[in-house]
């Protein structure tokens, strides 16, 4: 009898390790009935266990569990206060999802998992049992301000990292929208061809253009394919949503960009523009845009000019254009040139107004007088302004006729109103001469009107020097020098002159270019001995010079 008992206790410890699972490993159970939201399992040798719904169901969607379904749970303990087996469906679906998402992850195959809860820096994603870590970069393509309407749906995701030991899985779902869209592009791409018109709508506007959805691909309208015309801003022409038409000018098969131009769709002005805008023509114009080097005027929608800085004003030179004109500012132009191969026209500003230097010199013929403000002084003259915004020029030599222009030039100020007359207009050089000493006339010419050359006059001596005497003669300065004031060399002294003697002197030479007259007393005597000795017999006839002179002299008493 105790052998009995022996085998049968040794039979039912047997039975007890041959269906007692282990603690910690994944068995088989039925579902014996559903109750309050719980299943109730059957894991074998009488033992069971409750499970909530929950974990039966997969991500975003409800429970699918009869009575009688067999189904795998996590055995956690034999036994609780209850005599309830404690078992996890969830643990053994993370113990099944691990094993087919290192598969999927090895074979980069997307899994599906639902979004159920907000962590910092992402959200955490139930993969069928595990749960993996979405980050916020990863959610989608543009930033998420609101992920609300993404929670609890079930929908692909990538792993993009695993590591089952430290048990971390990290996913994304902008992988997968960014492989739909390169597949929704290329289909696109496919279906467009260069030339195309399509229909799209601005999503986005810059500087520069503007980006437009031809239905889930984006194209880029640069501003200067938006219309013929300059445009200074894409929002001058376009509004965000808004459906507009564009042709597809090139599609990059490589980058799969896509270049769209809306000014195509329309007649290009410049077909016109030889036609419409003849050399030489004058057109009202509006100034469009101001550079350095000159001025852009749009002469009609899509057709630009410049004026080049040379052809703004006849009269400011190296000045800024924008000191000549403004932004929209409607101004009058001719055309001086066009370059339909460039798409070029040269337009002039001056050239619709009249030369000014041509209007001076037929107002202000030679010898007219003018008055004007002192604009600059240099080391070489006096710089006048003029009507029609132009400049004479008073040479120092044309500042005075008495003394040095170097010497007087220092009298005048910038600012002083100045009275000159016109000596010389050149219409080429534009430059205009004027004189302030011939306002006064020439007091040299003057004086000496009615002197010819060999004839005697009398002078006034106003200066006694070692070198000779300084004489007047009707206001025209003149200096004899030594060697000139007698025939007789003992007599060539100046002291024997005084200040104020009157002198008669022959005329030698007239300058009138150094404004200077060559007088000498010797010469006289010499001309006199001459015309005495031709009168009253030669010198050598036995008469002394003193007899013919003393005879000569009687005779003009």
């Amino acid at each position: 009898m105790a052998n009995l008992m022996d085998e049968f206790e040794a039979l039912l410890n047997e039975s007890f390790e041959m269906d007692t699972p282990t603690e910690g490993s994944v068995v088989k159970g039925k579902v014996i009935s559903i109750e309050a939201g719980q299943a109730i399992i059957d894991v074998g040798y009488k033992m069971e266990g409750r499970v909530d719904l929950k974990e039966f169901a997969n991500p975003g969607e409800d429970a699918e569990l009869a009575v009688g379904d067999t189904v795998e749970v996590f055995l956690r303990q034999v036994e609780n206060a209850k005599g309830e087996a404690v078992i996890s469906r969830e643990m053994a679906r993370r113990e099944e999802a691990w094993d087919r998402l290192e598969k999927a992850y090895a074979d980069e195959e997307r899994v599906d998992g639902a979004i159920f809860g907000r962590v910092k820096g992402g959200f955490t994603v139930d993969l069928g049992g595990a749960v993996a870590f979405l980050p916020g970069s990863q959610v989608d393509v543009r930033p998420v301000r609101d992920a609300g309407p993404l929670m609890g749906l079930k929908q692909p995701f990538q792993i993009l990292k695993m590591d089952r030991r430290r048990g971390n899985i990290v996913v994304s779902r902008r992988a997968i929208l960014e492989e739909s869209r390169a597949e929704q592009r290329a289909e696109v791409i496919g279906n467009l061809t260069e030339g195309q018109e399509v229909d799209g709508v601005v999503k986005n506007i810059t500087e520069y253009g503007a980006f437009v959805d031809l239905g889930g691909v984006d194209g880029l309208l640069h501003v200067t394919d938006m219309a013929w015309r300059r445009v200074n801003h894409p929002s001058e022409i376009l509004t965000i949503g808004e459906t507009i038409k564009v042709q597809v000018i090139k599609i990059n098969k490589d980058t799969h960009r896509i270049s769209l131009g809306m000014k195509q769709l329309q007649d290009d002005p410049w077909d016109a523009v030889e036609a419409k805008f003849s050399l030489g023509s004058v057109h009202q114009g509006r100034v469009t845009n101001i550079t350095d080097y000159g001025a852009f005027v749009e002469l009609e929608a899509g057709v630009e000019g410049l004026v080049h800085v040379s052809e703004m004003s006849w009269t400011k030179k190296n000045v800024h254009p924008g000191k000549i004109v403004s932004t929209s500012q409607e101004v009058e132009v001719m055309v001086l040139e066009i370059d339909s191969a460039k798409r070029r026209v040269s337009l002039g500003l001056k050239q619709t107004q009249r030369n000014p230097w041509e209007v001076f010199a037929e107002t202000h013929p030679e010898g007219t007088e003018v008055e004007g403000e002192v604009k600059n002084i240099t080391e070489f003259g006096l710089f006048v302004g003029l009507p029609g915004d132009i400049d004479g020029m008073v040479h120092l030599s044309d500042l005075t006729w008495e003394g040095r222009g170097e010497d007087v030039i220092g009298d005048f100020r910038k600012g002083d109103v100045v009275k000159a007359k016109v000596a010389e207009v050149d219409v080429e050089k534009e430059r205009i001469s004027l004189s302030i000493k011939a306002l006064d006339g020439d007091p040299f010419a003057e004086a000496v009107g009615g002197v010819k050359r060999g004839s005697v006059i009398t002078v006034e001596v106003t200066k006694i020097e070692d070198g000779g005497i300084e004489v007047d003669y009707e206001g025209a300065k003149s200096f004899i020098r030594r060697s000139d004031l007698s025939r007789d060399r003992a007599e060539q002294r100046p002291e024997r002159f005084g200040v104020g003697d009157k002198v008669d002197v022959r005329v030698t030479n007239i300058d009138s270019k150094t404004r200077k007259l060559g007088l000498s007393i010797k010469a006289r005597e010499i001309a006199e001995e001459k015309e005495a000795v031709e009168q009253y017999g030669s010198s050598d006839s036995g008469a002394s010079l003193g007899d013919i002179l003393g005879a000569a002299l009687k005779g003009d008493e």
